[in-house]
Parts: C-alpha cells; structure tokens; sequence
C-alpha cells in the first residue's frame, strides 16, 4: 500500500468522552470542586511552586492511553478567569493521586465540630 493510500485518523480509534467524575481517595471529585495540589514528581519549578496550593477543577479529562488528568485553575491566581477560558500558563493537569479532596478536610472537621 503506498503512503498516498495510507489515511489514518487519529479520532477513528476511540471517541474522547468526558468524564463527569472521579473517585480520590474515596471522595468523587467533579468541576468545580476544590482540591490540595502534590505534584509527584519535581521536573521543574512549577511543580515546586503548586505544591500545597489549593486549585479549582477545571475539567476531567482521558487521554487516548485511558489516563485520567484533573485540569485545575489555582484559586488565588489573578488570571484565574483565562485558566477558564483554557487559557494557557493559567491551568494546570494533575493526575487523580496528585491532588487532595478538599471536601474530605470540610467533613472531617464539620464532624469534629458536630460532636458535644
């Protein structure tokens, strides 16, 4: 077959279907919820400096390897509104086990405070 006759398209293969939700650390995270950041790996500055800050997901995503990514905005950036619009240098991608719920903190100490 010659490479004129040869048509691949990339999208064929498997439609890219979002994904409404994820389950971290037994808490199901959705956009909009509000997450601790712990890149895993240091490989440059930005991992340094989003460690332990508090972001906003964005997005859930799969890629075409069936991996899941959590597209997150930070929540004390100014330019929070372009991490919104998918702007880059303002939205990040973290796996599911980089990130910690928030809503998991907000229970436990609701609970503690419930009690006499």
């Amino acid at each position: 077959m010659s490479s004129a006759n040869m048509h691949w398209n990339w999208n064929d293969e498997r439609e890219n279907t979002p994904v409404e939700s994820v389950v971290i650390f037994g808490i199901e995270v959705k956009p909009g919820d509000r997450v601790r950041l712990w890149p895993q790996k240091t490989a440059d500055i930005m991992d340094m400096a989003l460690k332990g800050q508090v972001a906003v997901i964005e997005a859930i995503e799969r890629d075409f390897e069936d991996q899941i990514h959590l597209a997150v905005v930070l929540e004390d950036d100014p330019g929070r509104d372009l991490g919104l619009l998918r702007q880059p240098g303002h939205r990040f991608f973290f796996s599911p086990e980089e990130v910690e719920p928030l809503a998991q903190l907000l229970e436990t100490k609701s609970e503690v405070s419930d009690e006499p």
